[in-house]
């Protein structure tokens, strides 16, 4: 009986074992299937995020080299401009050419023939030429603002009158370009602005030491001019800093004002949704529509001169607030509600708390806005053309209301120009203003490091 008992047992346990076996089979080759199917789908994920990156990395350094590209071409084609060719003369400033009368009057002196002092200076280098048209392509070595050169000179100094002096006048832009290797010598004489003759001066010039390269400050200090060899930029940049200043005199005060009040004070209602709506729009207008605001407002309504340095700063004031404002709020809301609680908890007012407390923390981040948005206003000439500021100025400015030219537009003029010297000088521009935006965007960068706050 207890063996037909352990018999009947084992029977038992062996059919259950099949039973759970047979139940339990099913399910791990589901469980495998998927498991399957998890890791095929995480090997693919994988895949792409792997491919994602790639791509991710291959264009930021594809944007690298274009830009790596752009600054070697602009770098290799305006470095130049910084150095000009100068030709050394000995100038005789003769008394009875500039001053018959001894009388020292400034009128005088000024009405005097100094071109013809340059090209007395100039046949005594070369005395075998002879001919009209020979005498006239030696001239043409020397740049055609020789003689005004001269003429400053005598009227800072008019104890130069009587005396020989050996000085370095600028030579013209085609033998600037010729001794600077951007004129090929080997091209026919039909395909060149320089004659074979003046090419043997040059070669003359420089075996005496007579012909040299230095550095350009007049590019940087001169205001424009028709010849490339005498243009500079220190017009456009000086209007360009009267602009900037009357832009951030005017677009920073209102600028923040607005955001506090709208970030502080201002009741949530329609309205002010109206308002803030509007601003984030304006800050996504084109440029040019704010020139054509400025030139129907400022100009056309108001009467204020064109080209003036005023104007332009009050276009660029309209054309930066709503950056101003986007930025200082954003600043604002950064700072935390327990700086504001902790302030009216000791008994401040809505007033000194935001004054005393949430505007100091906040505006280091103000500060940053302001200057990417006046670097923003630097690099604009749309705007600019529309209120006359492309006009042709040679003096400098020495006030906001006198009539300029900007950065940007003295760029534009010159690149509209033929001549392989205005090529040369449109570079080199654009470097200076690459060098404003650089450092600018630097300052910013380091005033948010220096003084930005975590929490």
């Amino acid at each position: 009986a207890d063996t037909q008992r352990d018999r009947a047992a084992r029977r038992a346990q062996v059919s259950r074992a099949v039973r759970i076996d047979k139940a339990m089979q099913p399910t791990d080759a589901k469980t495998a299937a998927t498991l399957d199917k998890v890791r095929a789908g995480l090997a693919k994920r994988y895949r792409r995020e792997r491919r994602f990156k790639m791509f991710g990395a291959l264009s930021a350094i594809i944007g690298l080299l274009f830009v790596v590209v752009l600054f070697a071409s602009i770098i290799s084609n305006g470095y130049t401009a910084f150095w000009q060719t100068k030709i050394q003369l000995d100038i005789n400033f003769a008394q009875d050419l500039i001053d018959p009368d001894g009388t020292g009057d400034p009128a005088v002196i000024g009405s005097a023939n100094y071109d013809k002092l340059v090209r007395a200076a100039l046949a005594e280098l070369f005395p075998e030429v002879s001919g009209r048209r020979d005498r006239r392509s030696l001239n043409r070595l020397l740049s055609s603002g020789a003689g005004f050169r001269l003429r400053e000179m005598v009227l800072e100094d008019p104890a130069l009158i009587g005396t020989r002096q050996k000085l370095w006048l600028p030579a013209d832009d085609e033998v600037d370009m010729l001794v600077k290797g951007n004129i090929d010598r080997d091209l026919p004489e039909s395909s060149r602005r320089l004659k074979d003759q003046q090419v043997v001066w040059i070669d003359s010039l420089e075996e005496r030491g007579l012909i040299a390269a230095a550095f350009n400050t007049g590019f940087l200090t001169s205001g424009d001019s028709r010849e490339p060899e005498l243009a500079g930029i220190g017009g456009a940049v000086t209007g360009s800093l009267f602009m900037l200043l009357v832009t951030l005199l005017l677009s920073f005060p209102l600028g923040v004002a607005a955001a506090v009040y709208l970030e502080e004070f201002a009741a949530r209602n329609r309205w002010v949704d109206l308002i803030e709506v509007n601003i984030n729009n304006l800050a996504a207008v084109p440029s040019i529509v704010f020139g054509l605001l400025g030139l129907a407002v400022f100009i056309n309504f108001f009467g204020m001169p064109r080209s003036a340095p005023l104007v332009g700063g009050l276009v660029l004031t309209l054309m930066t607030l709503p950056t101003i404002i986007i930025a200082a709020r954003a600043s604002i809301k950064a700072v935390p509600p327990s700086v504001r609680e902790a302030a009216l908890g000791v008994g401040a007012s809505q007033m000194q708390t935001v004054f005393h407390h949430v505007i100091p923390l906040a505006l280091p981040g103000m500060l940053t806005g302001a200057i990417i948005g006046m670097a923003r206003a630097l690099g604009e000439s749309a705007p600019l053309l529309m209120i006359g500021m492309v006009a042709f100025i040679v003096e400098i400015p020495q006030t906001p209301l006198e009539p300029s030219t900007a950065l940007p537009v003295q760029i534009y003029l010159w690149a509209d120009s033929p001549e392989r010297a205005f090529v040369e000088r449109t570079s080199a521009a654009i470097i200076v203003l690459l060098a404003f935006l650089l450092l600018m965007n630097a300052a910013a960068i380091w005033m948010r490091k220096k003084f930005e706050r975590r929490w």
